[in-house]
């Protein structure tokens, strides 16, 4: 059977949201979703740069829809490209909006490094995904409110919680959206593809991430919306963290498995890539940007599970 990279659940919607909860994505690669409060308005995630023009005819159609024309934050899970590429250009369009992200995210915005990542990376989606060779750009980045574990940001009638969700980067963040009880669920606790379906991407902390497990679980969000997907059906919401420590730790004994065979990173990265790396997961994923995460979960779980696995 051909591997889907991302499945629906029959009769449902994973694009059904509450009323005010908008989704203004503006191509493949990475979600946006806009929520109005009854004073202010606020955009998670940007999604890839290639795709600022519709993401932000998308926000202006919708805040017109309810007589608006202010975008007042940019709530950031995290700085990687996917999820904040077009802030550059929506701070052009919206020179007033309030950057809210971690400090990590703040120091990262900074580096010259960071920026040639972000922007080779970005380059390399616009070319997989348009014709037009449109200059990605990485100028302007900035974070005006730093968030920390318990930051709020208030909508008026609606307020986001922050909860600090490290291991898929030291600058990830989670957000539960008050009263609604939905958890804005971060890729360090996994990105979820559909019905019993999950991918890890845990780049920085093993340890991290399954801490970032147990802080998710005792939110007590009665919904989820999971990350690259949408909503989950409220029935799955008890098992989603279960099956991302289920997936995580297949994932561990597969490179360790590579490992006790011999072989070296390089090997068992072509190994890695022959088990996960699908063409269906093209449609939506980079597959250098895949190769990439890949090699640095590799040299994690060696260093975090395999070298102490042979010294014990």
């Amino acid at each position: 059977m051909e591997k889907k990279y991302i499945t629906e659940y029959p009769d449902f919607d994973r694009f059904a949201f509450p009323e005010g909860i908008c989704r203004v994505t503006g191509g493949l690669g990475g979600e946006s979703f806009l929520i109005f409060g009854s004073e202010k308005t606020a955009l998670y995630d940007t999604g890839m740069a290639w795709c600022h023009k519709p993401l932000t005819e998308h926000i202006r159609q919708e805040l017109s829809k309810r007589g608006r024309t202010e975008l007042d934050y940019i709530l950031l899970s995290h700085s990687h490209y996917d999820h904040m590429g077009a802030l550059p250009y929506l701070i052009d369009e919206w020179p007033e909006v309030q950057v809210c992200a971690s400090a990590k995210a703040r120091r990262v915005f900074a580096s010259e490094g960071a920026a040639r990542t972000m922007k080779r990376l970005g380059e390399e989606a616009r070319d997989q995904f348009q014709e037009s060779q449109e200059e990605i750009r990485t100028d302007g980045l900035r974070v005006d409110i730093v968030l920390e574990d318990g930051s709020q940001v208030c909508l008026g009638d609606r307020t986001f919680r922050v909860l600090e969700t490290k291991g898929h980067t030291d600058c990830t963040l989670s957000y539960i959206l008050e009263p609604d009880s939905i958890l804005f669920a971060s890729e360090s606790t996994g990105q979820f593809r559909g019905p019993g379906v999950m991918h890890t991407a845990i780049l920085k902390s093993y340890e991290d991430a399954f801490h970032s497990v147990e802080v998710c679980r005792a939110c007590g969000a009665r919904h989820i919306l999971a990350p690259h997907y949408g909503m989950i059906p409220d029935e799955e919401v008890p098992n989603y963290f279960d099956l991302f420590l289920d997936t995580a730790r297949a994932e561990i004994d597969f490179v360790c498995s590579c490992f006790r065979k011999g072989m070296d990173e390089k090997q068992t990265l072509e190994a890695f890539i022959d088990k996960y790396w699908f063409e269906d997961r093209g449609k939506y994923h980079p597959k250098a940007a895949f190769i990439e995460n890949a090699g640095h979960t590799i040299h994690l779980i060696r260093k975090t599970f395999y070298e102490k696995e042979n010294i014990l």
